[in-house]
């Protein structure tokens, strides 16, 4: 799930959890002799909160049947509430030195791992013995947990931004469902036909508070061949001709066509509240937006569909990837981080398995077809085998993100600091969705005063 939806999803999921999940385990390992009797025990957080009970309930069989087929391994699992969704939260707990020995973060968490001291380099360790997909992993994901040559935690999960679109809206203004718009041109043109269907439906809807509005902002700039910092990172590096586009774009659906509603500063929810109440035509988001619009607010997958991300006058130069992985507390012994690395490969990274047994997801009406998470390298023997379980159940129409996964736009990762950078670009999102005087030159660079201040802070 990208990555500001899941934090949102599991937050709705942790009133009714966090009691249960607090007391389920410890969060150290050395509670007790981690080779005591032979077998070796690791600590693993991010189980499912007791109120996602199947998912727990798939989380408790798959530590069962690991532990049945490695009888030498013990798991205990930790759920710990925010700190998988929340990442004040994660941040204090490497802070506080209570992560587990295996230990979830975002992509965009490697640099505070680092800094931290509390990452194990398992270079040596991550091969084939012990996670036998490990060559169909995309070398990609990899790197970005990968410092000075060393790996510190093993891609998960992974997702990428495209055109999110409602089939119904396309249909009613007349538009063709099979030939979504390609170009930033092609949508200003599309979220007019839409927005004119009235009864307060927006062609184009956008983020603009609570850090989405950032994360938007990356994503539209990316498609634009942008970048938020320079590439040694020490600088803004979209108070550019680019980025002006990007503001420039959404003002002149916002004011000059009106298509993008009259409510703004929306956040995650707020979107796709409307986008379920059939009140949204068009957003860029990731392939699970359409999960959360049909399992958290009442949608209906039937009516949605996915494109790649436009680009300005051609296809777009770029999209907005992000994702998961699990890291290793320094410390662990060899036996411990073999031990890890072998429950990871069977819980996040083996076909059929784990997150991948879509066999079981199936009739749990998890939605079985999404081209998600993307974890194996094209033509990968990996991603041959999970192609075909996908295809093979899926539950929803796969030929809604055909165009989608077809069709794939290089991927860019976050930023480093991304949140604190969001929150700065929020303004100048905000700015020229509710300001119709808006200074486009002027809202970017007081961004960029304010983000290369962050960064000479963090320095």
């Amino acid at each position: 799930m990208s990555v500001p939806q899941y934090r949102k999803a599991a937050a709705l999921a942790l009133v009714a959890g966090l009691g249960l999940s607090l007391t389920a385990c410890s969060t150290k390992s050395d509670d007790g002799d981690s080779n005591a009797g032979g077998k070796v025990t690791i600590t693993v957080d991010c189980q499912p909160v007791g109120s996602q009970k199947e998912l727990l309930q798939n989380w408790n069989a798959d530590v069962a049947e690991f532990q049945r087929q490695n009888p030498d391994i013990v798991v205990k699992s930790v759920s710990v509430g925010e700190q998988c969704n929340n990442p004040p939260d994660f941040t204090a707990r490497l802070a506080g030195g209570t992560v587990t020995d295996v230990f979830y973060g975002y992509m965009t968490d490697l640099q505070q791992v680092l800094d931290s001291g509390q990452a194990m380099d398992i270079t040596e360790y991550a091969n084939k013995e012990n996670v036998p997909t490990w060559d169909s992993v995309d070398p990609a994901l990899k790197e970005v947990f990968t410092d000075g040559g060393k790996l510190y935690a093993v891609p998960v999960k992974n997702y990428s931004m495209g055109l999110v679109y409602n089939k119904v809206l396309f249909q009613q203004a007349g538009l063709d469902v099979n030939n979504p718009p390609k170009t930033w041109a092609d949508v200003r043109a599309a979220a007019k036909k839409i927005s004119a269907l009235g009864n307060g439906v927006a062609g184009y809807s956008e983020y603009s508070a609570g850090n989405t509005g950032g994360w938007h902002f990356t994503a539209l700039l990316y498609s634009q061949g942008g970048q938020v910092l320079t590439p040694d990172g020490k600088k803004a590096d979209f108070n550019n001709p680019m980025g002006r586009q990007v503001l420039q774009n959404l003002k002149d659906m916002r004011y000059g066509d009106n298509s993008m509603g009259a409510r703004q500063l929306l956040q995650w929810g707020d979107l796709l509240t409307n986008a379920a109440a059939g009140k949204v035509g068009m957003f860029i988001g990731a392939p699970d937006a359409t999960q959360a619009i049909v399992s958290q607010f009442q949608g209906k997958f039937q009516d949605w569909a996915m494109a790649p991300m436009p680009g300005q006058d051609g296809p777009a130069k770029g999209t907005l990837g992000g994702g998961e992985g699990y890291f290793f507390k320094k410390g662990l012994t060899p036996e411990q981080v073999k031990a890890g690395l072998k429950w990871i490969a069977y819980q996040k990274l083996t076909p059929g398995k784990g997150q991948f047994d879509y066999v079981r997801a199936k009739p749990q009406n998890y939605p079985v077809g999404l081209p998600q998470p993307l974890l194996f390298a094209n033509g990968s023997e990996a991603q041959k085998q999970e192609l075909e379980l996908r295809k093979a159940n899926a539950n929803l129409d796969t030929a809604n993100f055909a165009l989608f996964e077809a069709t794939p736009v290089p991927i860019k990762g976050e930023p480093r600091n991304a949140q604190a950078i969001y929150a700065v670009l929020d303004a100048a999102m905000s700015g020229v969705l509710t300001n119709p005087n808006a200074n486009v030159d002027a809202l970017l660079k007081t961004a960029e005063d304010k983000v290369n201040q962050l960064l000479a802070a963090e320095s």
